[in-house]
């Protein structure tokens, strides 16, 4: 399946899967593929899916949409084209299988925490550091206060869709870093905003989304 993998300063903050005909990308947040930056106009590009492959088209946007560093009007994608949107890079991959990525962390009203999932084994081919460096997100506040989510995959994201949402990515050695992803909210760290900024994380770091509390834990 056609996906666009989105990312600023080297670190992944999104995956978006094209399922539709026609994919829109933008500011506002009624986008299939939002980008909550003043560098990206409300309704910047769209990503058509026609018989004959995947083209992306701009929309007569402000800073204008680059393929592979040319500026573009519509234009066919290949498996493997960087998409410039202001300082965000969308590396488009046509291949088979899915990537290596978590659902979002939904906080739903009412939502009761799922029991704790069992620590997948330690596959013999994966680097020593990420066996010793295992992090977890224990939820402290809020509808989903006690869900516990271990953060197995490259790239997390939680939040509230449509008001605040963040993405944790997993680097080399086991770091990792919280980016703001979209929405008017800044993520906090210990009750600072990180800003525009991705920001390692380390053990005991309180994490601030939409009003829930997140303790970051890593042994």
């Amino acid at each position: 399946m056609p996906r666009m993998i989105v990312s600023i300063d080297s670190v992944v903050i999104k995956e978006v899967d094209l399922t539709k005909e026609r994919t829109t990308l933008g500011r506002r947040p009624y986008n299939d593929i939002v980008i909550d930056n003043l560098a990206v106009s409300g309704e910047h590009a769209v990503i058509h899916m026609t018989g004959d492959g995947v083209e992306i088209e701009d929309l007569g946007s402000t800073n204008g949409t680059y393929v592979n560093a040319k500026a573009i009007k519509r234009q066919e994608l290949r498996s493997g084209d960087v998409i410039d949107v202001g300082k965000y890079k969308i590396r488009f991959l046509h291949e088979a299988g899915g990537g290596n990525f978590e659902k979002t962390m939904l906080f739903k009203p009412g939502m009761l925490p799922p029991p704790a999932a069992a620590p997948r084994p330690v596959a013999a081919s994966m680097p020593p550091a990420a066996a010793l460096h295992p992090a977890v997100i224990r939820v402290m506040t809020g509808a989903a206060a006690g869900r516990e989510v271990t953060l197995q995959k490259v790239v997390t994201t939680i939040g509230k869709p449509g008001v605040a949402v963040a993405a944790i990515t997993k680097r080399h050695q086991g770091h990792h870093v919280l980016a703001h992803v979209e929405g008017r909210d800044m993520p906090l760290i210990n009750g600072t905003s990180i800003g525009d900024t991705p920001v390692p994380l380390k053990h005991g770091d309180l994490i601030t989304l939409a009003g829930t509390d997140m303790l970051f834990e890593q042994a």
